[in-house]
């Protein structure tokens, strides 16, 4: 509820941010540009919103040396990435004035015809005007009209939003009836995860202070740098790896795996063959565990 609400009130303020850039040509660009305006920032917030997930950048980092793990982009693909995309857009929609350019540049006959009903003489051809002032159409008439479009925009919004939060529930719920963990544990789960994520950048960037430090005061002071121990490439490799469940084990996580069953934590040995290529399948109630903590 906590990311629900964050997402929210980012996609709020991000809509008021470029809703005051927003000014209409009112002439035949006005359906491109209305378009642009609705989807593109959505489509920036998607791509961003990846590039913020820790999935991602755990499926890409050695791709092209690894092919096989091209298996398991689905598994990369994060429901929260899209329904920031999609509450964006029904946001935008909720305001109208995207909605309301694009749509007084569309040339579709009918559309203008039973949005002009006959009953103002300037409304098909001069439709595109519409959104801006100064013109020589009665305010009335351009009231009356663009009322109907952010009516119709407002409407799809909430039709959107009802739909995404319908899916979402149910979503969930199907998560949750196939999930092979009890509720008090999948919660005690995620708040692991969150803390172990937590401490393990508090933990990096305090070993990359310590490991930085040694080396700047050995160059400068022309010494020997003094012996550190850091996870080799072998245990950063073991842990950038996608945690798969089994039932049979007690890890809430591929670092709680890697401590507890790597007999030499100094020189752990990287075998390709254990890993199971055909059963890669988490239950979907366990799709927190490789994400970590939420960045906005």
């Amino acid at each position: 509820m906590d990311k629900l609400k964050s997402l929210l009130s980012f996609t709020q303020k991000q809509q008021t941010n470029l809703g005051f850039g927003l000014i209409c040509p009112c002439n035949d660009w006005n359906f491109v540009y209305g378009n642009v305006c609705l989807l593109v920032p959505a489509l920036a917030l998607l791509i961003s919103s990846y590039m913020l997930s820790n999935k991602t950048w755990k499926l890409f980092t050695g791709l092209c040396l690894r092919k096989s793990k091209l298996f398991r982009f689905n598994y990369a693909i994060g429901f929260l990435c899209v329904f920031l995309q999609i509450t964006t857009t029904a946001v935008a929609l909720l305001r109208g004035v995207y909605f309301e350019c694009s749509m007084t540049g569309a040339n579709i006959t009918l559309f203008r015809r039973n949005l002009c009903n006959e009953k103002f003489p300037h409304c098909r051809t001069e439709l595109e005007k519409f959104p801006c002032d100064g013109t020589a159409i009665p305010q009335s008439e351009r009231v009356a009209v663009l009322s109907i479009i952010r009516a119709e925009s407002q409407v799809l919004g909430w039709i959107l939003i009802g739909s995404v939060m319908t899916f979402t529930f149910l979503l969930t719920c199907t998560a949750r009836c196939y999930s092979p963990i009890s509720y008090m544990q999948l919660k005690f789960w995620r708040m692991y995860t969150q803390k172990e994520s937590e401490f393990l950048d508090n933990y990096t960037a305090q070993h990359a202070e310590k490991l930085a430090k040694r080396n700047i005061s050995s160059f400068f002071d022309l010494t020997k740098p003094i012996p550190m121990k850091s996870p080799p490439r072998q245990a950063w490799e073991k842990i950038s790896s996608f945690y798969k469940f089994r039932s049979m084990d007690q890890y809430y996580s591929i670092l709680h795996k890697h401590v507890c069953t790597c007999e030499d934590l100094e020189n752990p040995v990287v075998r390709p063959s254990v890993r199971s290529e055909n059963d890669f399948s988490n239950p979907a109630a366990l799709a927190f565990v490789d994400e970590g903590k939420l960045v906005l």
